[in-house]
């Protein structure tokens, strides 16, 4: 099936409402909650309505995970239901990264409960504001390694154990932890689980303090003898250890676009605003003279832009892929690489061109530098990333090459 990029009628008016939005909404606040952080911004409540309105009008569902799961009610080449989420993380993304994550019944953990949940939970939980709970004290990128335990009492799962870098954790209605039903059969035990936050054993112990998206809430969380009803297993509680844990693992083939989506959003950002800055300083920026010919800025800028429009297409593809039931956990690694370093490097270098504006608070530029170094890291590190396509790539198991 050949790939397409030419996005319908309906997608166009998602990007315009979107950008429209995050331009006349999120930008006015972006330095206000960058200075108050853990400061719930009370005016997302309204952004909330507004994106979701939207999302209906594109004939999709940003909010909640229907978002994801739609993409089976057409056939045929499609841009659908993963391609207006991303579109519309991008937009809002490039108003403000920190507070796109902070719009209510926006989080990750909505992917998860997409990838993982039967039907029945989808349409119980689908609605919720889920945070996602994967990294612990204990590690970092080898979601392998979960030490948090569910054990079945009865008709409940008691939870025991404690996730770091929770994003949304203090804000969100649930939470998605992932947990072990049996460390000593391994990876194939981790199943992931819906949690309400406002649930006796869950316990808030504390909100990081951060370089960047600060308006965003990173949370600490305890699970104390969290008594759940065993329904709240998403997907199967069968062990397959045949399988391993890919059901599960299935949930970043949905949220790394997403990821890459909010690194070319943020880029954007800046590449936009580096633009305007040349020009009023004189600088010209030709697209009919070859970068040699062109001052070492002007140079500079068309490098980067070209990096930008690489990370975004790759970050469509992943989307796209998606849509049409084509596996995409490589592409989405890609993408999510791509973009991520993109991002990193496009905004530190516009800090860097534009000098004393740049790393003042003049302008947003030593903010996108801060908050873009979080989309490296999260969702998969860099290198993790690169492990993950280097083992599709090759055809071989995680435990193969690690």
């Amino acid at each position: 099936m050949a790939i397409n990029l030419e996005l319908p009628k309906k997608l166009q008016n998602v990007i315009e409402m979107t950008h429209a939005g995050a331009a006349e909404m999120l930008r006015p606040i972006s330095r206000k909650y960058d200075q108050r952080e853990h400061a719930y911004p009370v005016e997302l409540d309204t952004l909330e309505t507004l994106f979701e309105g939207v999302s209906k009008a594109g004939g999709s569902d940003m909010a909640g995970a229907e978002a994801f799961r739609d993409t089976a009610a057409q056939e045929g080449n499609r841009n659908g239901a993963n391609m207006a989420a991303m579109l519309q993380v991008l937009e809002m993304s490039w108003g403000d990264v920190a507070l796109m994550l902070s719009v209510p019944y926006q989080g990750l953990g909505n992917a998860a409960i997409s990838g993982v949940a039967t039907d029945e939970q989808l349409e119980r939980l689908g609605k919720v504001w889920a945070a996602m709970a994967i990294t612990e004290p204990s590690f970092g990128s080898d979601s392998a390694a979960v030490t948090t335990t569910a054990t079945l009492d009865g008709d409940e799962y008691v939870i025991n154990g404690e996730k770091i870098f929770v994003t949304a954790g203090s804000r969100c209605t649930h939470i998605v932890v992932w947990a072990s039903l049996d460390k000593a059969l391994g990876r194939a035990a981790i199943k992931s689980f819906v949690v309400p936050r406002e649930h006796p054993g869950v316990i808030v112990e504390r909100l990081e303090h951060k370089l960047g998206i600060k308006a965003s809430d990173t949370a600490v969380i305890r699970f104390d003898n969290a008594r759940i009803p065993k329904d709240n297993l998403l997907g199967s509680p069968e062990i397959n250890t045949e399988k391993s844990f890919s059901g599960v693992m299935e949930t970043f083939d949905s949220t790394r676009p997403i990821v890459a989506a909010m690194a070319v959003g943020v880029a954007r950002a800046a590449l936009e605003e580096l633009r305007k800055v040349l020009v009023d300083a004189g600088i010209e920026i030709s697209y009919d003279k070859p970068a040699h010919a062109q001052s070492a800025p002007a140079a500079e800028f068309l490098r980067m832009e070209a990096d930008w429009e690489s990370a975004n297409l790759l970050t469509l593809r992943s989307a796209w892929q998606a849509d049409n039931n084509i596996p995409n956990s490589k592409e989405a690694s890609m993408g999510k690489a791509k973009a991520a370093r993109m991002a990193t490097d496009v905004t530190l270098k516009t800090v860097e061109l534009t000098g004393t504006l740049g790393y003042s608070e003049q302008t947003l530029l030593e903010k996108w530098g801060r908050d873009s170094k979080i989309l490296d890291i999260f969702e998969g590190t860099q290198q993790i990333q690169l492990l993950v396509v280097a083992r599709r790539l090759l055809g071989l198991s995680s435990a193969e090459l690690k």
